[in-house]
């Protein structure tokens, strides 16, 4: 019996691993770590390619989305110009991990660490303090409800605006009066899909030997 490869005997990390499609970025893979009924906080580590527990979820703050991370991608030095150029500010920098990406879906999907395809259809401009830190939305790729969608005004706003209020306030408690956290735009497909690009080139930048 032939030996199997070491590709084919290990998974592949999620991040390094596996590529964001051949559609990307008006379709893309993504790797999903939490869903809508999680009330632990979950985070791919990026050493190992594990999802493992980041925090227990200690307020009323729940994702209504499906949320990951978008594979081969990076927010550097690109990401980071382009916040500038759109928001007039300087010293913003790419947040150095993978880009986010919400997913909305009328199907429940009882569990992260599954990897789906997804239509990016708009984003958030997201500060934190002086880090880049977008949040694209996109539908799943086929879902009944959500699938035709192309633009984020497509969406319901009520939807869009429960989202934005989760980024909004998702790192509060109690004891902390001044959030770091800012949506300076609600941006479109167009955008969404530029940012994808130049997170592509960030990562590919960040990581070359993976393209040796």
């Amino acid at each position: 019996m032939d030996t199997p490869s070491i590709n084919m005997q290990y998974r592949s990390h999620p991040w390094h691993g596996l590529s964001l499609g051949k559609q990307a970025p008006s379709i893309v893979n993504c790797y999903i770590e939490m869903v809508p009924t999680d009330t632990v906080k979950y985070e791919l580590d990026k050493d190992t390619g594990i999802l493992k527990v980041d925090r227990p979820q200690q307020y009323s703050s729940l994702c209504p989305t499906l949320y990951g991370l978008l594979p081969q991608t990076y927010a550097g030095d690109l990401v980071g110009k382009f916040c500038c150029e759109k928001t007039n500010r300087h010293h913003i920098k790419g947040d150095a991990d993978p880009l986010d990406i919400c997913v909305l879906t009328e199907n429940t999907i009882p569990r992260g660490d599954i990897v789906l395809s997804a239509i990016p259809i708009g984003g958030f401009r997201l500060l934190d303090g002086d880090q880049a830190d977008d949040k694209i939305i996109a539908v799943l790729l086929g879902d009944f409800v959500y699938g035709d969608m192309r633009e984020i005004g497509d969406c319901p706003k009520n939807l869009i605006e429960r989202l934005r209020h989760y980024f909004l306030t998702y790192k509060d408690s109690p004891e902390r009066n001044n959030s770091r956290v800012l949506i300076t735009h609600i941006y479109g497909k167009d955008e969404a899909q530029e940012i994808i690009k130049l997170a592509q080139q960030d990562y590919r930048q960040k990581f070359p030997s993976n393209f040796n």
